[in-house]
């Protein structure tokens, strides 16, 4: 049963390390280049000053991405109170100005656990969140007001690690663990808001998404093809599984129900009698549903 690195041919699921400075969709256009196929898709970007964790899919297993993308995410950040910006990050431009050097720790602390657990936020104006068919970061560039309304969100982990004063600014290194949807560079804003100083995001590092870890990431300018991970690997960590014999996989690959040894669940990966991924599948009653089907061909072995 394969649960290590594909090949290009079959496609895969990649761990990247994202650099600081290229934009994400850089980072697709060069997977394209690497592994050799147009077909290369994202579960989430990061904007273009944060490093960490992105997840790309490539070939048929571009299908999977739906079921990555509202995974839970967990970051390393620095917030610069005293400062904040147009962008609510290092890249915009100067707003306001104040001298967070007299802040306390006790202060501090009173305000992350006020930005801890299920919260109603507002995402960061420069966001790519659609207004009216436009993304809001292009309405702002152009000088429109942009008004987005709050939506609630899960901080599941608000730590600060570490603390540094510079004159008139404060750094906080933090860790948050936070739901899919969050903002990181608003929580920055709203901290500075609440300690009534301003604060934006000097730095941002995505170090898990889900089950998957930073540390399991490749560089860019590495060896990709080899990196890929095996689509019944991935599917292994993020669903219940039930395996099928071959007369069940070509009943499936036709979209037709057929009877599974697996506890209901709203999504279960059918695997095929050699390991592979054949498919997602709704189980209810012990029948499945076929949810998507991946090519029986593209198998492993």
């Amino acid at each position: 049963m394969n649960a290590g690195p594909t090949t290009a041919g079959s496609g895969g699921i990649l761990l990247l390390d994202k650099p600081q400075g290229p934009t994400s969709h850089d980072l697709v256009a060069r997977t394209r280049r690497s592994v050799g196929t147009r077909k290369v898709g994202h579960a989430g970007t990061l904007d273009p000053m944060a490093t960490g964790l992105m997840i790309l899919g490539v070939d048929s297993s571009t299908r999977l991405l739906t079921y990555l993308v509202g995974l839970d995410k967990e970051y390393t950040a620095t917030i610069r109170l005293g400062r904040s910006t147009t962008t609510d990050d290092a890249d915009g431009e100067i707003l306001a100005e104040a001298d967070a050097s007299g802040v306390t720790p006790e202060q501090i602390a009173t305000a992350v656990s006020a930005l801890t657990g299920e919260i109603s936020q507002v995402p960061s104006t420069f966001s790519a969140i659609k207004v009216d068919g436009r993304r809001s970061y292009d309405r702002a560039r152009a000088g429109e007001d942009v008004d987005l309304p709050a939506r609630p969100v899960t901080v599941s982990a608000f730590e600060v690690l570490s603390s540094n004063t510079e004159g008139t600014v404060l750094d906080l290194d933090v860790r948050v663990a936070v739901s899919s949807g969050t903002y990181v560079r608003a929580l920055a804003r709203d901290l500075g808001s609440a300690l009534g100083v301003g604060g934006h995001l000097t730095a941002l590092r995505r170090t898990r998404v889900g089950p998957f870890d930073i540390a399991e990431a490749t560089d860019p300018d590495g060896d990709l093809v080899a990196a890929l991970l095996a689509p019944a690997a991935v599917a292994r960590r993020l669903f219940p599984v039930t395996e099928l014999d071959a007369d069940a996989v070509l009943a499936l690959s036709q979209g037709k129900r057929v009877p599974v040894a697996a506890d209901d669940a709203p999504i279960v990966a059918a695997l095929g009698p050699g390991g592979q991924l054949v498919g997602l599948v709704a189980v209810n009653a012990g029948i499945s549903r076929v949810l998507v089907n991946f090519p029986t061909a593209e198998v492993v072995s």
